[in-house]
């Protein structure tokens, strides 16, 4: 039963910056809005690094629980003080703290679970990280209408509370390995070898695809003249074929039936291509797509890693992986932003589409 408290640290950190990040429109200004969302982004991409190198040289176990700790008294701040000064300081003391624990919890999984099983233990972990993703933003909007934002980190505060209280319980001790010393030019080595570029890559390009899904096909579907509810249907589409797809596409990695990143891309690729599409079916087909896509990566795309790092450096290569996934998640959105501005939407998903056809080439390999 080790493994379900770090399906819920999963869950956790997808929930909280989702159901928080669509609940803040009450915000005094767009500038204060994009500087509250940067801020829990910015701090995963400066600490998620240093804190899986933590958990290599203390062990994944504590970092874990005080990184789920961390977070309960982040939320905890501004649930008692609501002011907008609290309000800043909770979401940099939010964004920190799953720094620590999203890592810790990615390398338990791998400590926890022999080779054999990994596959069907990431697709396990990234499903229910991906239904934190889609209950956020509905759950913490009714959360935030009954009582406000104040209501929403309370509840946060008392999650996080729980599911620390819960691997304490359940997740044994997994003592840190002796590491050799290792220089910067060895890490950079490492990071520069194929066996972690070409998941890394391929983890991004999904973040990049699910981003983009979730932000642009609204907006795709609203200018062929689709109402919200269609729109907001296309989101789920995307969200629950990402969450479903992950397990089976675990089981079939454990199983030796399926192997290779380059399928997932090539899937990803063609989703956003179908974005571009007119109309509702477009809409639906891309996200359908984008999302079984992005399924099938994700788990394939870690235990890759796990397979290839040594079990001393695991927390190392998950925070390292972890940053090329939130590097994904913004560059997407911003690489699509851009094109669409000078030539169309459409262009944008495609680009992208593109972009992540080459990634599917590189990976084109018998190690991937």
């Amino acid at each position: 039963m080790s493994r379900w408290p770090l399906y819920a640290a999963g869950f956790t950190t997808a929930f909280g910056a989702h159901a928080i990040a669509a609940n803040l429109g009450g915000a005094t200004s767009l500038l204060v809005l994009g500087g509250l969302l940067a801020l829990y982004d910015g701090a995963e991409v400066l600490l998620k690094p240093v804190f899986g190198s933590l958990a290599d040289r203390i062990g994944a176990r504590p970092v874990l629980l005080g990184g789920l700790v961390a977070f309960g008294l982040a939320s905890a701040t501004f649930t008692l003080a609501d002011r907008p000064g609290w309000l800043w300081a909770a979401r940099l003391g939010q964004g920190a703290a799953a720094s620590a624990f999203s890592p810790a919890a990615s390398a338990l999984v791998a400590r926890l679970n022999p080779a054999a099983r990994r596959g069907r233990a990431f697709g396990s972990y990234g499903f229910y990280k991906s239904i934190g993703y889609t209950l956020g933003p509905l759950l913490g909007g009714l959360l935030t209408w009954a009582g406000g934002l104040q209501l929403l980190f309370g509840v946060l505060a008392l999650l996080a509370a729980a599911v620390a209280v819960w691997a304490a319980l359940a997740v044994p001790a997994v003592a840190p390995l002796p590491r050799r010393r290792q220089t910067v030019v060895d890490l950079a080595r490492r990071l520069a070898d194929p066996a972690f570029l070409r998941p890394t890559a391929a983890l991004a390009a999904a973040a990049a695809a699910l981003s983009v899904g979730v932000g642009f096909l609204p907006v795709a579907g609203h200018a062929a003249g689709l109402g919200p509810i269609a729109t907001g249907a296309a989101v789920s589409v995307l969200a629950a074929c990402a969450a479903l797809v992950q397990p089976w596409a675990g089981r079939a990695l454990d199983a030796g039936r399926f192997t290779s990143l380059t399928t997932g891309l090539a899937v990803t690729a063609l989703g956003l291509g179908a974005a571009t599409l007119p109309g509702l079916y477009g809409v639906l087909l891309g996200a359908a797509v984008i999302g079984a896509g992005t399924g099938l990566i994700t788990p394939l795309g870690f235990a890759a890693l796990a397979a290839a790092t040594p079990a001393e450096r695991l927390g190392q290569t998950m925070g390292a992986a972890e940053l090329g996934r939130e590097l994904g998640d913004a560059g997407g959105p911003l690489l699509v932003a851009v094109v669409a501005s000078a030539a169309g939407l459409g262009w944008g998903f495609g680009a992208l589409a593109v972009l992540v056809a080459l990634i599917a080439a590189t990976a084109a390999h018998p190690a991937s």
